[in-house]
């Protein structure tokens, strides 16, 4: 917890001597008084630290995060195992403030572990070039998008419906600026219509073609059918993927994608409420130049000592301003710094049995659960670890008859679309035990009757 440290009356007499001001009011004197709140608020009288500590681990702990829950929430923020040896190791002095390098020939250690970092992404992703991170997966999609517009010098990118729709919206947010068109391709089943892309994915407009896999509800894409629509039309493919997911599944480099993008927080990041998270980024070689945030390389000194530096930094910004291919300048080290002990921790077979044991927990959830009459798959496409229910009463009703029960039932789809308002979407990870699975069994099917 931060501390509480109060400024003295003597000291804001002090500030304001300083700064030639007479008094607080004096200084707020030019904004307007219809923009300010009064200076009178309703506010409880100043508490010692020891009383407001106390107030405040009353209200954390009112919270219902996901200890003691059994969790089965998803949509892009899942409940996988973090090693005791990540939070060790972040602590050490060494690394307690890791930031961006804004001295990156004094920050060496910062520096190899995000080259660390940036090795272990391009191998999970299967392309030539990652980069130090970026602020989360959805700000990751979207500076792909403005990426391939900048790329290829078109001006529409065509998403398919099974993106998650969260990306979508900051990935609109981002193209409104340049005025990049988003063109949306229906998942009737779950999963990208080909044809409808087909038809969609133009030789002269479209810049990228965008899927995600698992994608939102959990369904696999064809990557491979996606590269050829999208090349076939001069276009790149744009595939957001778990990363860990891929100790399991085929990298979406080796498939034909162009850029790699994708949420990690899975990868020794907590899920902490909600953020912060980690945004990655992997690319082909040949696009290095145009790829958003910092990219730190290996070299060697005078001495002949390995070294290392920021080999890219996008610092155009500065420089040509409205037409910059990004505006992002920095990254999430110390999260990248947790995905980074995280792979080194897990390994090859580490990261193959986290996989292994989500796709088989979920399978053994699915199944479970679709034996309840009235509760049956929305999709029929393949899943991974996620999947999508269809229920014969309201999932917000269900939800919350589950939540008294220490069960974090899913995500109701209403809020993100109303043809889907009989569905709730169910995420099982490494970390769900067979009695929580059917303790969820068996709690849905009382919850439904």
């Amino acid at each position: 917890m931060q501390r509480y440290l109060a400024n003295t009356p003597a000291e804001q007499r002090a500030m304001l001597d300083t700064i030639g001001a007479p008094s607080i009011e004096a200084l707020l004197a030019r904004i307007p008084a219809k923009a300010r709140l009064p200076r009178a608020l309703d506010l409880p009288a100043a508490a010692a630290e020891l009383e407001l500590i106390r107030e405040m681990r009353a209200l954390a702990a009112a919270n219902a995060d996901v200890n003691g829950y059994a969790c089965f929430l998803g949509g892009g923020s899942y409940d996988h195992f973090v090693p005791g040896v990540i939070n060790h190791m972040i602590l050490r002095g060494e690394f307690f403030t890791a930031y961006t390098p804004y001295q990156p020939e004094a920050s060496q250690g910062t520096l190899r572990t995000i080259y660390e970092y940036q090795t272990m992404m391009a191998e999970l992703t299967g392309m030539d070039v990652a980069n130090a991170s970026i602020y989360d997966g959805a700000s990751s999609l979207a500076e792909a998008a403005l990426m391939a517009a900048a790329v290829t010098g078109r001006s529409d990118v065509v998403l398919a419906a099974g993106v998650n729709p969260l990306y979508r919206r900051v990935t609109q947010t981002y193209c409104d600026g340049p005025r990049i068109k988003l063109r949306t391709v229906a998942a009737p089943d779950g999963t990208i219509d080909l044809d409808a892309a087909r038809k969609l994915v133009d030789g002269t407009k479209t810049a990228a073609l965008v899927i995600q896999t698992p994608n939102f509800y959990g369904c696999l894409e064809d990557i491979a059918a996606a590269a050829e629509i999208a090349h076939a039309a001069g276009a790149l493919l744009v595939v957001a993927a778990d990363p860990v997911n891929l100790g399991v599944l085929e990298a979406p480099g080796r498939l034909g994608a162009d850029i790699v993008v994708g949420e990690g927080q899975g990868i020794g990041v907590p899920m902490s409420f909600g953020g912060p998270s980690l945004g990655v980024f992997a690319a082909k070689k040949a696009l290095v130049r145009r790829m958003p945030g910092r990219l730190v390389g290996a070299t060697v000194d005078l001495d002949g000592q390995r070294g290392f530096v920021l080999t890219l930094q996008t610092r155009e910004q500065h420089i040509r301003r409205a037409k910059a291919t990004s505006n992002i300048c920095t990254n999430v080290a110390l999260c990248a710094l947790m995905a980074t002990i995280y792979v080194a921790t897990m390994g090859t077979q580490g990261l193959i049995e986290v996989g292994e044991q989500s796709a088989a927990k979920a399978r053994y959830a699915a199944d479970r659960l679709t034996s309840i009459p009235g509760v049956s798959l929305r999709f029929p496409a393949p899943f991974f670890k996620e999947f999508a229910l269809k229920l014969p009463v309201s999932p917000d009703r269900v939800v919350g008859k589950l939540l008294k029960q220490r069960i974090l039932a899913g995500v109701p789809l209403k809020r993100f679309d109303r043809a889907l308002g009989d569905c709730l979407l169910v995420a099982v990870t490494e970390k769900r035990t067979r009695a929580e699975i059917d303790a969820f069994a068996d709690a849905l099917r009382k919850a439904v009757a």
